[in-house]
């Protein structure tokens, strides 16, 4: 299938670095978010990014304006109706994406393939809302995405293997390196990371050690390039606490059990690097 315009729903940290690499790739991008100044913002990102490409040597001015030329920004979400693909980069909230998935469900023509980023929300769930199971797959960037080679790539029950043929060529063309994961909770890579990460803050909980000492050991002891707990707040803990619990709900097993500690921060907003104060603070 040919895909020349590509759909990016959230101008977020996630969704801005999508746009940014499919605009590289040469795709015409559609850039929505809920209001403009989000939209502004997600751009603003892009720009910033590129712009540091630019210093480095890694590409000139004139690709920069060009990468930024094939990016648009827009709050009404019926424009997806020129896209030839879709990816969903909404907040990790299910809610969300199933209103989302049924409103693209009914903007997008019925060949267009409509991909989640969802950390852990199951596909088929998210395939259900709509008339077109067939066309719904997951498509999991990692953070950030300009820098990081993966994305999974996540068919579910009804995925067809068209549509998996074309996320998994899209991805590749965006310079990413795709692996598989069947559809579970979590897929794979949250599955391993985030109760690594939710034992790391048990271990704050506990006093087992210092929020210092304890990305320390992970850092140094087992060659991490980031500790748990810095890398928590560079997700976001709301992110977090929202894959921990759909784990836990998943699988009805403790082990996915959220840290009280990383629900206490979350509902007294401290969220991380994009509130200013996580587990550590930020200027």
């Amino acid at each position: 299938m040919k895909i020349e315009t590509l759909g990016v729903i959230g101008a977020g940290q996630m969704g801005s670095g999508i746009a940014q690499v499919a605009a590289a790739s040469g795709l015409a991008v559609i850039l929505n978010d809920i209001e403009q100044g989000f939209v502004d913002k997600g751009r603003s990102a892009i720009a910033g990014n590129l712009a540091r490409s630019v210093e480095k040597g890694k590409l000139d001015a004139a690709a920069k304006e060009a990468i930024l030329g094939r990016i648009r920004g827009t709050v009404r979400l019926e424009e997806m109706a020129a896209a030839d693909f879709v990816v969903e980069a909404a907040t990790e909230r299910q809610e969300i994406k199933f209103q989302l998935f049924r409103e693209l469900d009914r903007i997008c023509r019925p060949e267009v393939i409509l991909a989640s980023n969802t950390s852990s929300i199951p596909i088929g769930r998210i395939a259900s809302q709509t008339r077109r199971p067939d066309k719904v797959i997951g498509m999991h960037f990692m953070n950030p995405v300009p820098v990081m080679k993966l994305v999974e790539v996540i068919p579910g029950l009804a995925t067809s293997e068209e549509t998996l043929k074309a996320t998994w060529a899209l991805a590749e063309r965006f310079g990413k390196t795709p692996a598989r994961a069947n559809d579970y909770p979590g897929f794979i890579a949250n599955r391993i990371l985030l109760p690594m990460i939710n034992e790391a803050v048990y271990c704050l909980y506990h006093g087992v050690g210092t929020r210092e000492d304890i990305d320390t050991v992970m850092r140094l002891g087992m060659n991490h390039p980031m500790g748990p707990l810095a890398l928590a707040d560079l997700i976001g803990l709301d992110t977090c606490l929202a894959i921990m619990e759909t784990l836990y709900d998943g699988f009805k097993d403790s082990k996915y059990r959220p840290c009280p500690l990383l629900r206490k921060y979350v509902e007294a907003g401290w969220l991380g690097r994009k509130t200013g104060r996580g587990f550590y603070e930020y200027r």
